[in-house]
């Protein structure tokens, strides 16, 4: 769930080492040496359906459902093989849906404030349990899912699941919280819009009102004894996304409620401040801090909720919607997890880039979305909106952080990128997937589908074509093609998409591999796009090293031209590689083709014949 945030930036200078992740009790600047982590993000309910009906608001009887026991070990094997290290397990805290569990002690959830009949994973009932739909057995659903946490963790893949912060399902009932937990809500005060140690904000006189539109019914007309125009809140409580009134917009996330932090109506803050310079104190010091001091009855309340699925085996969370929450409880919450777990994948889903060093610094996330810079580009650029140039400056722009910007593609919020929304087909993508991974030392991050072409055409109901619907019960064709049955093995593959899922195997596991891909960045567009005949504008590159290893990368963002350069690697790159005059073997490391870089007078040169789509990543 998103709401993008478009701000202006600053820039920063090119060409410094990148920074890199620390252990707790080490100041910040200090360097770990480290591998390049590439995430697999997985949409539970999706993964391991095999039914290819795509009935628009079929039920799970009509359109089937994927299951926990749906990931064997030649599907986590066949996973980790692509070159993945973290498996993101989406849409698995026990959330509303149209289903009727009472036999299992769940009540029902109103049609009314659910969307879809298979429910946001986003709208969270029950954060001490999983979702019953993704179970053989509901009443063994936990057990279930931690099976698949220990099966994952057996072939090589750390554990990532989502944390909603910002909001709640507004019928939020706990029926699995450990003895001495309370439910959110429990202890609030409702005759006040605002108290410090209240869960959610509230509309005191109101009762909430379900919102209308001519333009959509819940489970699309059908009959439900649920569906009677009500829904029972007294007083209303705030939407999730903020809004303050007892009938929200039904474009407003009405399905959720917004939980209070201790941030004011006015937007002020009601709780302690970390003192003048904590942006470059460890963990353990932030952890130390907030010991001592009397926080918001929500921090408490996620806090503990992380630390229970810590302790689980979880190795890190997605955050959704993070810069809706104040970064003073990420600090709170992300230390006392990292003095659990230091090596704790944090994630979180931040759009304003004025934000973003506040919430790695004092919020201590290891990692943010790349989506207003890197992604936004990228998709500009295969859409034949703008250049290649502009990467540079983003670079230039977080140069000082760019560890800590995780890049995509594809993921649940976004259209495919093979849709005819975006890139038109995966061919289109590779050169996009080719910088997304190669480009920083961050993560890289690739959505189930997306290595076999998936293009989302399928419309679920409450979903809509070009994004694979979150809220409905449906099949992913090529994921499915790929799936065979169960048999994990690409068997029903077309020869296109065979090839397609075998580059991004090739490319990420050289990813996970290199040392330059954790070192430094220079780009090359600039003195080629002034200097070099024939350099054209769809192309783009850039060099990346260590003291091991020495990249040169180039990319074809054009999905028709041969191109035909001298590629030019100024002096200066030259000197800090101390290459002397002559020559020197180069290797592809995508398609194993060799070519020479030429050494004369301090300056390098290398003949590149590069087609449509097409990267080439050189190594000396």
């Amino acid at each position: 769930m998103k709401k993008v945030i478009l701000v202006a930036m600053i820039g920063l200078s090119l060409g410094v080492q990148a920074q890199h992740k620390k252990p707790i009790s080490k100041p910040k600047n200090e360097i770990v040496v480290e591998k390049k982590k590439v995430v697999y993000q997985v949409f539970t309910r999706l993964f391991g359906n095999k039914n290819t009906t795509n009935k628009p608001w079929g039920t799970i009887e009509e359109n089937g459902v994927g299951k926990f026991n749906d990931f064997t070990d030649k599907a986590l094997t066949e996973i980790k093989n692509l070159g993945v290290t973290h498996i993101w397990y989406t849409g698995v805290p026990h959330h509303a849906l149209v289903r009727d569990y009472t036999k299992y002690g769940i009540s029902n959830d109103d049609p009314e404030v659910v969307k879809g009949r298979a429910g946001s994973p986003y709208a969270v009932k029950d954060y001490y349990n999983v979702n019953p739909d993704l179970a053989v057995d509901p009443a063994k659903r936990l057990e279930e899912f931690e099976a698949l946490i220990a099966r994952s963790h057996k072939n090589g893949l750390k554990v990532i699941i989502d944390i909603v912060p910002n909001h709640i399902a507004r019928k939020y009932v706990s029926v699995s919280k450990p003895a001495g937990i309370r439910d959110f809500g429990a202890d609030d005060n409702t005759s006040v819009e605002y108290d410090r140690n209240n869960n959610f904000y509230y509309i005191p006189g109101q009762h909430f009102q379900v919102p209308t539109s001519d333009n959509y019914k819940p489970l699309n007309g059908e009959q439900n004894p649920l569906i009677d125009g009500t829904f029972d809140e007294n007083p209303a409580k705030w939407t999730g996304n903020g809004s303050r009134m007892a009938k929200p917009d039904i474009n407003d996330w009405y399905e959720t409620v917004k939980v209070n932090y201790g941030i004011r109506p006015d937007g002020s803050k009601d709780f302690p401040q970390l003192p003048v310079g904590y942006e470059n104190k460890s963990v353990q010091e932030h952890y130390d801090f907030w010991k001592t001091q009397d926080v918001p009855s929500s921090w408490k309340k996620f806090r503990d909720i992380a630390l229970y699925w810590t302790a689980k085996g979880i190795d890190g969370f997605r955050y959704d919607m993070a810069e809706m929450v104040p970064y003073e409880f990420w600090s709170y919450m992300n230390s006392a997890i990292k003095v659990k777990n230091p090596d704790a994948f944090l994630l979180a889903e931040v759009y304003n880039p004025n934000e973003y060093r506040n919430y790695i610094h004092k919020g201590k996330m290891d990692y943010l979305y790349d989506k207003v810079e890197t992604y936004d580009h990228l998709k500009a650029v295969i859409q034949g909106k703008t250049t290649p140039d502009g990467l540079s400056d983003i670079q230039r722009r977080t140069v000082d952080i760019e560890h800590h910007m995780l890049h995509f593609l594809d993921n649940h919020d976004e259209q495919r990128v093979a849709s005819p929304e975006f890139a038109r087909n995966g061919e289109r993508g590779k050169p996009m997937m080719v910088v997304s991974a190669t480009i920083g030392s961050s993560p890289a991050m690739v959505y189930f589908g997306q290595e076999v072409g998936e293009a989302g055409n399928e419309n679920g109901g409450f979903g809509t074509h070009s994004r694979t619907s979150i809220f409905d019960y449906v099949g992913v064709p090529s994921h499915q093609r790929w799936m065979n049955n169960g048999k994990f093995d690409g068997g029903q593959l077309t020869e296109g998409e065979k090839k397609l899922r075998d580059f991004y195997k090739r490319l990420l596991n050289f990813t996970i591999k290199s040392d330059a891909l954790m070192g430094k960045f220079q780009e090359l567009q600039t003195v080629n796009r002034h200097e070099t005949k024939d350099y054209d504008q769809h192309l783009y590159s850039y060099v990346r090293w260590s003291a091991n290893e020495k990249l040169i990368v180039v990319v074809n963002f054009s999905g028709e031209k041969d191109l035909y350069f001298d590629l030019k690697i100024p002096a200066d790159i030259i000197a800090t590689w101390e290459l002397k005059d002559g020559s020197y073997p180069l290797k592809d490391q995508l398609y194993g083709g060799a070519t020479t870089l030429k050494v004369e007078h301090g300056v390098g040169t290398l003949k590149v014949n590069i087609q449509p789509n097409e990267s080439f990543i050189y190594k000396i």
